[in-house]
This record gives C-alpha cells, sequence and structure tokens, in this order.
C-alpha cells in the first residue's frame, strides 16, 4: 500500500451550539494539534465526544476522513475549508473508501489502529455546514470517512505516516459496506459476507443481523400463509 499520511490530527472537547431553535452538545468542533498527542483505547487526549451512543468508544475511537474528498465539497458547498471539517480526528491523504477494508491495520506512532466501519453522517454535519441535506449527501456520494478502534496506545505525532500491517483474508472495502448499509439493504447475500469478517464493529453487525433475521420473519410467515 502506497504512502498515507496525516495531514492534520484534530482534536476538541464537546460545546454547545445552536440549532435552530434548540441547542446542542457536539465534539464535532475539532482543532489541529500541533505537538505528539496519547491516544488510548477510547480516543486522543484533549478529544471527547457528547453522544457516546452513536458516538466514541471502542469500536469508534478514531474518525478519520480523507483530504481527497475537501475539493469536491469545497466546490458544492462554495467555501475553502478549514482542518477537520467534517469533525475528524485524522484528515488523511492517500486512504480512501474505495481501497480501504473493514479490519486492515496500521501502525501510526506507536499505537496501532484498525478499521472497524465507515463513519454514518448525521445532523450535526448540516449544523456546521448550514446545509439540511448534507448528511443525505455524503451517504449518497460515499464520502464517508471511516473509524478506527485502537489495537495498541501510544503516541502519535502529526508528522506521522500510517504503515498497513494487515488486511484479512475477507477484504471487503469501505465502500463495499456502505452500499450494503445505505443502498442495497436488500443484498442478503452481501449482508451474510460482511458479518463474515470478524473486525466489523459490533453495532453495524447488529444492524445487518437485524435484518436478516427480519427477512427471516417475513420468509417464514410467508411460506407459512401460503400452506
Amino acid at each position: 500500500m502506497h504512502k498515507i499520511q496525516i495531514q492534520s490530527l484534530n482534536v476538541g472537547k464537546p460545546r454547545d451550539l445552536q440549532f435552530g431553535r434548540k441547542e446542542v452538545t457536539t465534539g464535532i468542533n475539532k482543532k489541529p494539534v500541533a505537538e505528539p498527542v496519547y491516544l488510548s483505547l477510547v480516543n486522543f487526549e484533549g478529544d471527547g465526544q457528547a453522544d457516546l451512543v452513536n458516538h466514541g468508544g471502542r469500536d469508534k475511537a478514531v474518525c478519520a476522513y480523507p483530504s481527497e474528498h475537501y475539493p469536491h465539497w469545497e466546490k458544492e458547498l462554495g467555501k475553502p475549508l478549514d482542518a477537520s471539517a467534517f469533525g475528524e480526528n485524522l484528515t488523511l491523504r492517500g486512504l480512501t473508501e474505495d481501497e480501504l477494508c473493514i479490519g486492515d491495520s496500521f501502525q501510526m506512532g506507536e499505537a496501532v489502529v484498525q478499521v472497524s466501519q465507515p463513519r454514518e453522517p448525521c445532523f450535526k454535519l448540516s449544523l456546521i455546514h448550514g446545509r439540511k441535506d448534507m448528511p443525505l449527501l455524503i451517504q449518497d456520494l460515499g464520502y464517508t470517512g471511516f473509524y478506527f478502534r485502537v489495537l495498541k496506545e501510544g503516541i502519535v505525532s502529526p508528522s506521522d505516516e500510517l504503515v498497513h500491517i494487515s488486511r484479512p483474508d475477507l477484504a471487503i472495502t469501505v465502500t463495499e459496506a456502505n452500499r450494503l448499509m445505505h443502498h442495497d439493504k436488500n443484498d442478503l447475500d452481501g449482508m451474510r459476507t460482511l458479518l463474515e469478517v470478524d473486525e466489523l464493529s459490533e453495532g453495524w453487525r447488529k444492524t445487518f443481523q437485524k435484518r436478516l433475521d427480519k427477512n427471516a420473519t417475513a420468509t417464514s410467515a410467508t411460506l407459512k400463509g401460503n400452506e
């Protein structure tokens, strides 16, 4: 795999932002750091998430986004974008959803990280970019970014590169996982194959298993109705 560079390492604590008539607490506003930062099993030092149901945790310790997508969004939004424009901890160059597989592992400074799932865009991206359709645009394009779990804690520097260590025998790309989650929800064989990847996050595993179980129940009911 070619060179993968950290263009920006970003952290930030949750704070309140206005969303319509409501206040929303979010950790989406992150800022670049210039010094090395310790990466634990759950996040970078100095970083935090407000919604721990949908963000953070072992499977979503680090959010990463490809810098290759920035030119598209600058054109779409009609403005230059600052670092961490999508709330990511790592803005990376040289690693996109099309080539990255669930379970890929990387050395990053002293730490070792592993891809667990695509990032699921939420309404808070609409909040910071002023576009109600922002999550849907990201989802439809597949420019979602992705999450890493941390296999080994350690110091990470903004100048570090990611070095590919390993890939599962069953190589399924982040793009393919996005397709199954958002676009081809009736591709049951595809879901079953993805569930064979042990490194897939628990959250996505539950979602796909629920779909399969629902289909099995519906099929069983139809068969009984035809008896």
